[in-house]
């Protein structure tokens, strides 16, 4: 399939009854990591929520694999290849980590994959989750619980993955874990990620773009071999 993998074009989005995106233009290639930055309240979530369907658009088309998606259900699109983690994580407390990798694979059954088992680069990427596969996730810690919300999404073997605050509160050896397995769905399984992160050193070590939010738009995009995190940093006011 040619052309972007991901494209918005014009989308507008609201937050309950406040209308918070505007105009949003966007595009990202398969295999490229892009940073959306921003200040807090920009709308950097909002947008996530919007490409994911668990908030509506109120204009504007969304694109994925070639496909309108934009009157298409979260899960809908969930099965059509589009891999979300949320802020705050979100993991089943009640189940073990094993079970809530184990729902991730619902997301194969619109690409005529049978569920079968969690992949096994998913412990190869996160060891830990291995080890502490039959604990209660209710029980793990946060730096636990954002790996298995990271392998969860990866379980349905998306091929666009949306990670929203990925390091928020997290330890710093946890927080390599999953820069390393960015850079490995993208590198070696041709993933997309579109990732939201404040922590600007940590995307400027492996992403290949960025876009830059305010007020609910991109107001400048490029590529970060040739920009410094410090000057985009002072441009957003992060």
């Amino acid at each position: 399939m040619s052309g972007p993998l991901l494209e918005l074009s014009g989308v507008c989005g609201a937050y309950g009854q406040s209308q918070v995106l505007w105009d949003v233009d966007l595009a990202l290639e398969r295999g490229q990591v892009m940073a959306l930055i921003g200040r807090n309240g920009v709308g950097k979530t909002t947008l996530l929520h919007t490409i994911m369907g668990t908030r509506s658009s109120m204009a504007g088309s969304i694109r994925f694999d070639g496909r309108d998606v934009g009157r298409l259900g979260a899960h809908q699109r969930a099965r059509a290849g589009i891999g979300f983690v949320p802020q705050g994580r979100h993991v089943f407390p009640q189940l073990t980590v094993m079970e809530n990798l184990e729902t991730g694979l619902s997301a194969l059954a619109g690409r005529g994959k049978g569920a079968g088992r969690v992949p096994q680069h998913i412990f190869d990427l996160f060891p830990k989750l291995w080890d502490i596969r039959g604990r209660a996730a209710g029980f793990l810690s946060g730096g636990e619980q954002q790996q298995l919300a990271i392998g969860r999404a990866l379980a349905g073997e998306p091929s666009l993955l949306l990670l929203d605050e990925p390091t928020e509160g997290i330890q710093p050896n946890v927080v390599q874990q999953i820069e390393a397995a960015l850079v490995h769905v993208r590198d070696q399984m041709g993933m997309a990620v579109l990732v939201v992160e404040q922590y600007l050193d940590f995307v400027w070590r492996f992403a290949d773009r960025y876009s830059a939010m305010q007020n609910g738009r991109i107001i400048r995009q490029g590529d970060i071999a040739q920009e410094r995190a410090a000057d985009v940093a002072h441009l957003v006011q992060i």
